[in-house]
């Protein structure tokens, strides 16, 4: 078994494109500008904007944040994006999720840009991606693909088993893995709350995306010898041992699982470190051009 090290990978990935940030900019250039919105106090949502913050630091991107009280209106907030929209020092930003419920998302991800959804959320991305098109990729699927290409695991036949199907990571991860390309080219099922037999499909995939946020969903009897799991959940379960009172787990039962394996990610420090990078890596690519020039 060998463990995918994400937060690794995520520092490699950033020390990249560090090195090109700084190549950039001693030309006269600007550094990228990524701008990340936060309405309200959700604890998971400041932390993750944090993280994005400090790793923006870290490559010499400019980073701002507008957080916004849990009572800011809905106009406010279009009005925000419309703003960031016409900023041509903006070169993306994110909408962090959720939202307090007086405000529609949809709507909002409609406002944003295509050009600056660095997310990869709006539909015109979605749809450009579905298409084989150059659009920016979710973050969350975008870093595991990368996860996959930097551990030269072959997908090309392979049978997968995607656990989930929301449009964050689900959804597009199974589109990118059967895609032409490498990774890709592989054999997808999506499985969710309505699919039968899950434990026994699941035992016959060669790799598991598992996306279904739940605890530990992911049994050793649904694995099969030599399979490569990749585990999106984090989730939050009791633990009086620890001074916060809980721990993180994924939806893999890593202790009973990762001897099957023949690679497989932990949580925390898997998947959750290439999302941030993923974002940066969109960034990157609306800073030059690289998706709609």
């Amino acid at each position: 078994m060998e463990l995918i090290d994400g937060k690794a990978l995520a520092l490699q990935i950033q020390s990249e494109l560090k090195d090109q940030v700084e190549a950039y900019t001693l030309t006269g250039k600007r550094p990228p500008h990524l701008v990340a919105v936060l309405v309200g106090e959700n604890p998971a949502s400041r932390s993750y904007v944090r993280n994005k913050i400090r790793s923006c630091e870290r490559v010499g991107y400019r980073s701002t944040l507008h957080h916004l009280e849990e009572d800011t209106s809905q106009d406010a907030l279009l009005a925000l994006i419309d703003q960031l929209n016409k900023d041509k020092e903006v070169d993306g930003f994110i909408i962090q999720l959720p939202l307090p419920r007086h405000i529609d998302p949809t709507a909002v991800i409609l406002a944003i840009a295509p050009e600056k959804d660095v997310d990869g959320f709006h539909p015109t991305n979605f749809g450009r991606m579905t298409q084989g098109l150059s659009a920016y990729h979710p973050a969350t699927p975008l870093g595991i693909m990368e996860m996959l290409r930097r551990y030269n695991i072959d997908t090309s036949g392979k049978d997968c088993v995607v656990l989930g199907r929301s449009n964050i990571v689900g959804r597009p991860i199974s589109i990118m893995l059967s895609s032409k390309g490498n990774p890709g080219n592989a054999t997808v099922t999506v499985l969710h709350s309505k699919s039968k037999d899950i434990s026994s499909r699941c035992a016959q995939a060669d790799i598991i995306i598992a996306a279904i946020g739940i605890p530990n969903f992911v049994k050793s009897n649904m694995v099969k010898p030599g399979a490569v799991i990749i585990d999106v959940g984090i989730n939050r379960v009791e633990d009086a041992s620890k001074k916060s009172g809980y721990r993180l787990v994924g939806d893999v039962d890593f202790e009973a699982v990762a001897e099957k394996c023949s690679f497989i990610t932990p949580v925390p420090g898997g998947v959750g470190p290439m999302t941030v990078t993923a974002l940066l890596l969109n960034t990157w690519k609306s800073y030059t051009g690289e998706v709609y020039g």
